[in-house]
C-alpha cells in the first residue's frame, strides 16, 4: 500500500481561524490526541510570531512521541533559528520554511524579482538543511504561480535539501482538475521530483479544499496538509476526518493507497477540537457532525432499518460513534414510527397503528424534534396530564465555596411525607439524588437545558432534563425563577413519568 502522510496543521492554521485560540496546556491536550488519531505529522505553531507560540510549539516537541512535531518559517535566518530551537525536542523535528512565488504576491507584498526569490528559496533551505535533516519548502501561492517558474523553484529547493515540498492553494482559487493537473505537471517537468514527497496545502474558499486535495493525491502527491473539522483561515482549510474517510471509503478510486490515521478516534478528536477552540461543528457537517448518521426521511429510515449500506456508505462505528440515529420528525415514516414504539414497549395492532401515526404526524409539525415520551403520549392518552405518584412539599439547599452541597427533600405519596437528604456535586445534583432516595427510582441522566424564558434579572428559567431508568428514557420540564426549584421540578416531573408508565408501587 502506497501510504498518504496526514500531515495536520489545526494547532497553526487551524488556530488562525477567526475566534479560535488556544492555549498553550490546550495545545499540548489536542497535539497528544492528534497522535493517538496517528497524524504523521504536527505542525504546532509558527514559533517566531510570538512567545507564547514558541513555548508551545516547544512543548508539543517535548511532550508527544509518535509524529514528526513541525515547525513554519519564513525564509529568514531568525524564523528558522526559531523554529529550530522550538522543534528540536522531538524524536521527529520538522521546519517547514516557506516564501511565496506568485506574481501577486513577489510584486505587492514581497517587491522582490524572480531571481531574487530563487536565491532566497535556496538559502533558506540550506541553512534550515544545515540544522535538520526533515526539511519542507512551501512556494506559497503555488496555484497561482507561473508554472515554469514554480518547476525551477521546486527543482531549486528539491537539490538544496528539501525532502518535502508543498503545493499550497493558499487562497482557495484552484478547482480539482487543474489542481491534479498542477500536481501532475510537476511530476512531468520537475526532473528531480523523485527525490521528494509532495505535498499539498489547499484552502476552502471555494468549498474545494478537500476535492483539491484528493484530486492531487490522485495525481501523486502523498502528503496532504489539513486540519480538524477543516478549521483554518478565512473558510478554513481542508477537512483531516473528510479526506481520511474518503480515501477509505472509495478503495475502488484510491486503489492501494492508505492512511495510517486510527479512524475510530476521528469523533472524539473532533468534539476535543471544537470544546477547545470554542468553534462548534455544523450539525450538517459531514463525517463528524450531528447529522452525519441521522436519518429523519420515511424512505431513508426504512431502507436503514432493511439494510444500513441503503442509505450509509460507511458505519458510524468506523469514525468512533456508537450507531446511526433514526430522528423522529414530520417526514419521518411508518416503519421508523413502529420499531421506537417497539423499543419503547409498545405493541399495537394494526388498527390502532392508522390513528396514532396520524396523530404522530400531526405532533411533528409542531414539534421540531419528537421525543419518546411524546410517543408515549400518543399511545397512552392520559401522559399529557400524568398523575403526580410524587408531589413537593418542600425542599432546601446549602451550598457555597467551602461548604459541600447538600438538599434536604419533602415529597408526599399517598397523603404520607417522605423525606430524604443528599449530597451531591452541585445544589441541582444533591437534589437530584434526594428524590431518588425518597422514590426509590434511580434516573440517570442524560441531558439538562437551561433557557430564560422572559427577560430580566427576575427572569423564569424554564428546566428540561432527560433521564434514563430501566431501559425507559423521558423528558422532564419544569419553570420557576428559581432554577434550582426549576432543576427539581423537571426532574419530579420526569419521574412522575416513570412511575405512570411502569405502574411503579413505592416499596
Amino acid at each position: 500500500m502506497e501510504k498518504v502522510i496526514i500531515f495536520d496543521t489545526t494547532l497553526r492554521d487551524g488556530e488562525q481561524s477567526p475566534g479560535a485560540s488556544l492555549n498553550l496546556q490546550e495545545k499540548v491536550e489536542i497535539a497528544k490526541q492528534l497522535a493517538v488519531l496517528k497524524v504523521d505529522v504536527i505542525e504546532a505553531g509558527f514559533p517566531v510570531s510570538s512567545p507564547g507560540d514558541f513555548a508551545a510549539v516547544k512543548a508539543v516537541a517535548q511532550a508527544v512521541k509518535g509524529p514528526s512535531t513541525c515547525g513554519l518559517a519564513r525564509a529568514v535566518k531568525r524564523d528558522i533559528d526559531e523554529a529550530y530551537q522550538a522543534v528540536k525536542h522531538s524524536n521527529r523535528p520538522r521546519i517547514h520554511v516557506f516564501l511565496a512565488t506568485s506574481k501577486i504576491h513577489m510584486q505587492y507584498k514581497l517587491k522582490k524579482a524572480e531571481k531574487e526569490i530563487l536565491e532566497l528559496a535556496q538559502w533558506a533551505v540550506k541553512y534550515a538543511r544545515g540544522k535538520l535533516a526533515d526539511i519542507e519548502f512551501s512556494p506559497e501561492d503555488a496555484s497561482r504561480t507561473e508554472r515554469e517558474f514554480l518547476y525551477k523553484v521546486v527543482r531549486a529547493v528539491i537539490d538544496c535539501g528539501a525532502s518535502t515540498v508543498n503545493i499550497p492553494d493558499t487562497v482557495g482559487y484552484a478547482t480539482p482538475i487543474e489542481f491534479g493537473a498542477l500536481i501532475h505537471g510537476i511530476r512531468e517537468n520537475v526532473p528531480n521530483i523523485d527525490k521528494a514527497i509532495i505535498s499539498v496545502h489547499c484552502h476552502n474558499d471555494l468549498g474545494l479544499g478537500v476535492a483539491n486535495s484528493l484530486s492531487a493525491v490522485l495525481h501523486g502527491a502523498r502528503q496532504v496538509e489539513c486540519t480538524i473539522n477543516g478549521l483554518g483561515e478565512r473558510a478554513g482549510n481542508a477537512s483531516l476526518e473528510e479526506i481520511v474517510m474518503a480515501i477509505k471509503t472509495r478503495r475502488d478510486i484510491f486503489a492501494g493507497i492508505g492512511t495510517s490515521v486510527h479512524s475510530k478516534e476521528l469523533y472524539r478528536t473532533s468534539k476535543l477540537v471544537s470544546k477547545l477552540t470554542g468553534m462548534p461543528v455544523q450539525p450538517n457537517k459531514a463525517i463528524v457532525g450531528a447529522n452525519a448518521f441521522s436519518h429523519e426521511s420515511g424512505i431513508h429510515q426504512d431502507g436503514i432499518l432493511k439494510r444500513r449500506s441503503t442509505y450509509e456508505i460507511m458505519r458510524p462505528s468506523d469514525v468512533g460513534l456508537g450507531k446511526s440515529r433514526l430522528v423522529l420528525g414530520k417526514h419521518s415514516g411508518r416503519h421508523a414510527f413502529q420499531e421506537r414504539l417497539k423499543k419503547l414497549g409498545f405493541y399495537l395492532k394494526q388498527s390502532d397503528i392508522d390513528g396514532t401515526f396520524r396523530r404522530f404526524k400531526e405532533l411533528a409539525d409542531k414539534k421540531k424534534a419528537i421525543f419518546d415520551d411524546d410517543l408515549v403520549s400518543l399511545v397512552e392518552e392520559k401522559i399529557s396530564a400524568v398523575p403526580e405518584a410524587y408531589h413537593s412539599l418542600h425542599f432546601s439547599v446549602s451550598s457555597g465555596d467551602r461548604e459541600k452541597p447538600r438538599a434536604e427533600i419533602e415529597l408526599s405519596w399517598q397523603g404520607k411525607v417522605l423525606r430524604a437528604t443528599s449530597g451531591g456535586d452541585g445544589p441541582v445534583d444533591a437534589c437530584y439524588k434526594a428524590i431518588d432516595a425518597v422514590t426509590g427510582i434511580r434516573g440517570r441522566l442524560l441531558d439538562y437545558q437551561l433557557r430564560a424564558v422572559t427577560s430580566g434579572k427576575d427572569a423564569l428559567g424554564e428546566v428540561t432534563v432527560k433521564i434514563a431508568s430501566k431501559g425507559k428514557v423521558v423528558s422532564g420540564r419544569g419553570s420557576s425563577t428559581d432554577i434550582i426549584e426549576a432543576s427539581l421540578k423537571a426532574y419530579l416531573n420526569a419521574v412522575n413519568k416513570l412511575v405512570f408508565l411502569s405502574g411503579k408501587k413505592r416499596p
